[in-house]
């Protein structure tokens, strides 16, 4: 049995009474005392900090990174400001997801995170693919600091990264450490994704938390935050057999890589993504779901039309406390995925109906000036 590995925060995990977990082959904190419910609407009402060192963060050195990046990712990278984040998707030769992860453009050099679990296949896939260039993993911590009231906190601490927008990063000093800081999260509110080095982490979340709007969040409040949020979670809602058209987003298809445009292709599977797009051909589409009662609708729960024929699956689901109603994600068959149809889910031998929902079901809280 492998070793689980630890994040720089697990003695203060520990302190804080946090049940841990494995996941991603980390041992990481799935809730702390006050609870998964009360640590979402802490979240969604104040402030949350949430550690997420396990990520894989990433430099790329060498001549025009974002232009070869472009080779290996369907993101406009080329068109991307200095001081700018761009989601963005590594696909397969036949079109499926290898990973989503974030790009910086940093100016000389490209800032990359990506997801803890596809760490080691992530880095092969950049080395192969970007073997003229340096790829450098980082020993740094990673803390989210989300919610309505992280503006409010980060004032106190380095007001000038307050000034960022969605989406924007920038380099700044806190008390003396030196952070990475770029205006985005994976809850649906506005808040900070704050790089640290790795030895420094510890006194940075200590300093966060000593405001009382905030509170330490875990696994289990972020998943049901992303998921209210509408947001994919890389091995459930997007993985190799789903195409980005699929799990609906086309979004992070930049348009100068679609037909037609100057860049045109030139990513791994752009053949099939890009006939998709075009001809609009793919069979299933990913969706939202919203149900009545309180019965959460999981992972894995089979999806049924009125007649009674199959048409998906769930990809992730839980309850919604913001909602105060069960959420789910699913792929179902393209001519069942208009908002307002009724499916029906099939939990503990019962159908119960859900419905096709817009998503994200909450109104996100992103500052964008």
């Amino acid at each position: 049995m492998t070793e689980l590995k630890t994040t720089p925060l697990h003695a203060l995990h520990q302190e804080l009474g946090a049940k841990l977990v494995p996941f991603a082959g980390y041992e990481m904190p799935v809730q702390y005392p006050l609870g998964v419910k009360k640590e979402h609407e802490h979240t969604r009402a104040a402030c949350g900090l949430f550690d997420v060192s396990h990520m894989a963060q990433i430099l790329i050195h060498g001549e025009d990174p974002l232009r070869a990046l472009e080779t290996l990712v369907p993101a406009d990278l080329v068109g991307l400001p200095i001081g700018m984040q761009r989601y963005g998707l590594f696909t397969s030769e036949d079109g499926g997801i290898l990973d989503d992860l974030m790009t910086v453009n940093a100016g000389d050099h490209l800032y990359l995170v990506v997801n803890a679990a596809c760490r080691d296949q992530d880095l092969a896939h950049l080395r192969r693919g970007l073997a003229e260039h340096e790829v450098e993993e980082l020993d740094r911590g990673l803390l989210a600091l989300q919610g309505p009231k992280a503006a409010t906190v980060m004032e106190r601490l380095c007001p000038a990264a307050c000034k960022l927008v969605f989406m924007q990063h920038a380099r700044f000093e806190i008390e003396g450490i030196e952070v990475w800081v770029s205006r985005s999260g994976y809850t649906g509110e506005d808040g900070f994704e704050i790089s640290v080095p790795a030895d420094q982490t510890e006194s940075l979340a200590r300093l966060l938390l000593a405001h009382e709007e905030v509170e330490a969040i875990g696994l289990g409040a972020r998943d049901s935050l992303r998921l209210e949020a509408g947001l994919c979670l890389y091995g459930h809602d997007v993985d190799t057999t789903t195409t980005p058209v699929e799990a609906g987003l086309i979004w992070a298809i930049g348009k100068p890589r679609r037909r037609g445009a100057e860049r045109a292709g030139g990513f791994p599977g752009a053949d099939v993504i890009l006939h998709q797009i075009e001809v609009k051909n793919h069979q299933r589409k990913r969706v939202g779901l919203l149900a009545e009662g309180r019965a959460p609708v999981r992972e894995g729960a089979e999806l049924y039309s009125e007649a009674g024929d199959h048409i998906g699956t769930v990809t992730s689901g839980g309850f919604g406390p913001t909602v105060g109603k069960p959420v789910a994600m699913a792929y179902v068959a393209i001519e069942q995925a208009e908002i307002g149809n009724t499916v029906f889910a099939e939990v503990r031998g019962k159908r119960l109906p859900m419905t096709v929902s817009k998503m994200p079901v909450i109104t996100p809280g992103y500052y964008r000036g």
